[in-house]
């Protein structure tokens, strides 16, 4: 999948998905608003191991749903 797609086509798209974007489109504080995808799946260790493939020079990884409560986050 090479489809570009908006942020917001994104998350109707691929709801509850983890998305791989290559060469994101972002604004001046880092928020994708456009990229190309090349893929998507429920399972994130999937898109992971999909970003090791591919080997993007510039890429984002993109969760469209709604994290637990419990969930930690590091950045």
């Amino acid at each position: 999948m090479d489809e570009v797609l908006t942020i917001g086509e994104i998350e109707r798209k691929f709801d509850s998905e983890w998305v791989l974007i290559e060469d994101p489109d972002t604004d001046e504080s880092l928020a994708i608003r456009s990229g190309t995808i090349r893929c998507h799946d429920k399972d994130r260790d999937e898109v992971y191991r999909r970003a090791v493939q591919i080997r993007a020079k510039r890429f984002a990884i993109l969760y469209t749903g709604t994290m637990p409560a419990d969930t930690a986050i590091a950045l």
